[in-house]
């Protein structure tokens, strides 16, 4: 029982800070967000919102002064991605940021090879990438409801599979990066239109904090 008391305080603690998110910053939100929460707190929101991208990222939050160091640092890196990369669209969340494509910008109809358009555009993101090594990457594939349940999962797993494979030839290390398919499981938008459901089409690079970026911010929280 106090498992789940802390869960649902935590959900309620976010549900507050999300209700009151005008004025503040991310970086805040990042530690106050760590403090509530945790991987479990994170899986049950990410689930409840179809938000899958935030939930992992609340999953990895450290929290307190340590999440509010790493929040800053999250900071340049979301505004260098949104400066270089503006076929993505960039949200800071907590103490990460997802990198969001609609599948049409990075693959053909129906396919999961990434197209030539679509290496120039992975290449900018690779170039910001680079210059900030102290992160992981999750890879996340979705799709809409048109199809079958089976297909569509098939399909988000090949295009998150074909998007950091395109990574890792390209100098980012294995290390760094995981993959995971939802299929349809995980709508964004709405699928009732066209629309929605070409923003459901989607792959979200989720970046979070490595074990070195948190002890490094971790010493200078102490400072």
């Amino acid at each position: 029982m106090t498992t789940v008391r802390q869960m649902l305080a935590g959900i309620t603690l976010i549900a507050m800070m999300a209700a009151a998110c005008g004025p503040m910053n991310k970086t805040k939100k990042g530690a106050v967000i760590g403090t509530a929460g945790g991987g479990a707190v994170g899986a049950v929101i990410g689930k409840a919102a179809g938000n899958t991208a935030m939930g992992a990222i609340i999953g990895a939050t450290v929290g307190g002064v340590t999440g509010a160091v790493i929040g800053r640092k999250m900071d340049k890196q979301a505004e260098e991605i949104k400066n270089k990369v503006p076929d993505a669209k960039v949200e800071r969340v907590g103490e990460g940021i997802v990198v969001e494509f609609s599948s049409n910008v990075l693959f053909g109809f129906n396919k999961a090879d990434v197209t030539l358009e679509a290496s120039q555009t992975l290449d900018k993101l690779i170039t910001v990438l680079n210059t900030y090594p102290d992160t992981n990457l999750e890879v996340q594939g979705h799709t809409d409801n048109a199809g079958t349940d089976e297909y569509n999962q098939g399909l988000s797993e090949r295009r998150a599979g074909s998007a950091a494979s395109y990574l890792r030839s390209h100098g980012i290390a294995s290390s760094r990066i995981t993959t995971k398919g939802f299929g349809e499981g995980s709508p964004k938008y709405t699928n009732d239109t066209e629309a929605g459901r070409a923003q459901n089409r989607r792959v979200e690079f989720l970046i979070t904090a490595n074990e070195k970026m948190k002890a490094e911010a971790e010493k200078e929280a102490k400072q």
